[in-house]
């Protein structure tokens, strides 16, 4: 079988930078053990399940080897489109997306996973693989050495009869998992929890941001709001007023802002899948779900150009493991595209960064609402 063309796989829609590329040792690693473990058990592609595919370096040499019909789960909606788009780049087809849910797992007997950064997404995704599929099922789950804890072992050994570590190769290493264990009835994602300083109840699934917390930027964000609500207010007034929290995580600033404007037209949008149940969650719970739109999308790229008043705005300043300020400056791009004239960018971001020279560049006028130890407010206006 001639040897995959992981060199051809792009990031793309991505930040793509030198220091990115689409693939590491750990798919790598995954694919073989994944191809002698269907092989010796005789599993066909249908009966395999893909989670945490980057750019589609798991699932496309499979279904190069012949695996039809593999269902793959990705969070991020740019790992989806990366997917489709390297797919067609290599010329294979073959693949069955899938959110992380029953239809992805019923009856299969192999799963490939990237490890999640987070326990509590290893979590949910463990106890959907237990409750889900075949009994007979092994799980393939690997990482980067140096992004791996025994705690990560302690939650498999939650929904997993038997957790069996593998020797570290190229600085990457396997865990199988085999024989799952009887799950509660209920799954265990989404938790909540109520925040009585700002009036919110936050719920979250185990892949996002923060879980059911307020993070410290989103606090430091919210109590700016709240002490500008006459601002906010009166920008709420226009006619066909319009906001967006771009990149929204659970959800608390699009709820915290319907909860102040009831009139107001708002969009809750970010590119994890996560973080979109866990907003919509948010939104009922909140009682504001018929008034606030939550999406499943990149940077924000449904949301017509020059539609938009108001954007609130908490920038991510990691890709994956990586340290990387790209996706919050796509971020602060995609805000201004949106902007109408007058239209205003609410930012809070870590103050070392320097996104109030991006802002004022790509947006307009910018000030300081306020600057803690850690965290910095401001205010752009579309000029």
């Amino acid at each position: 079988m001639p040897e995959f063309p992981y060199a051809r796989l792009r990031r793309f829609p991505d930040v793509e930078a030198p220091n990115l590329q689409a693939w590491d040792a750990t798919d790598e690693l995954l694919v073989a053990a994944a191809l002698a473990d269907a092989g010796e058990r005789r599993i066909d592609g249908s009966a395999i399940a893909v989670i945490g595919d980057g750019y589609g370096a798991l699932t496309l040499p499979l279904i190069a080897a012949g695996f039809t019909g593999v269902r793959v789960h990705q969070d991020l909606v740019t790992g989806r489109r990366a997917l489709a788009r390297n797919a067609e780049e290599v010329g294979l087809a073959g693949f069955a997306p899938h959110e992380l849910d029953a239809g992805l797992l019923d009856g299969v007997r192999l799963v490939l996973l990237q490890l999640a950064k987070g326990l509590a997404e290893l979590e949910e995704i463990s106890d959907a693989i237990a409750r889900w599929a075949a009994p007979e099922v092994v799980l393939l789950a690997g990482g980067r050495v140096k992004h791996m804890t025994l705690a990560q072992n302690e939650v498999l050994g939650r929904c997993f009869e038997r957790v069996q570590p593998q020797r570290a190769e190229r600085k990457s290493r396997l865990i199988v998992a085999s024989v799952p264990l009887a799950v509660r009835a209920d799954p265990p994602f989404p938790v909540s929890s109520t925040h009585a300083e700002f009036g919110l109840t936050l719920c979250a699934h185990g892949g996002a941001f923060a879980g059911d917390r307020v993070d410290i930027g989103t606090r430091v964000l919210l109590g700016v709001m709240r002490e500008r609500a006459a601002e906010l207010t009166a920008l709420a007034g226009r006619d066909g007023f319009t906001a967006v929290d771009l990149g929204c995580g659970t959800g608390a600033l699009a709820a915290s802002l319907a909860l102040a404007a009831p009139a107001a037209r708002i969009i809750a949008t970010d590119r994890s899948a996560a973080a979109v149940r866990s907003a919509r969650a948010t939104m009922e719970a909140n009682g504001v779900a018929d008034r606030v739109t939550v999406t499943l999308d990149d940077a924000g790229s449904e949301i017509p150009d020059g539609s938009v008043d108001l954007v609130l705005l908490n920038p991510p300043f990691h890709l994956g493991a990586s340290v990387h300020e790209g996706a919050g400056r796509r971020l602060i791009d995609a805000a201004a595209r949106m902007l109408r004239p007058g239209g205003e960018v609410w930012t809070v971001f870590n103050s070392h960064l320097d996104h109030r020279r991006a802002l004022a560049a790509a947006v307009g006028e910018t000030e300081q609402l306020t600057r803690t130890p850690k965290f910095t407010v401001t205010r752009s206006v579309w000029r």
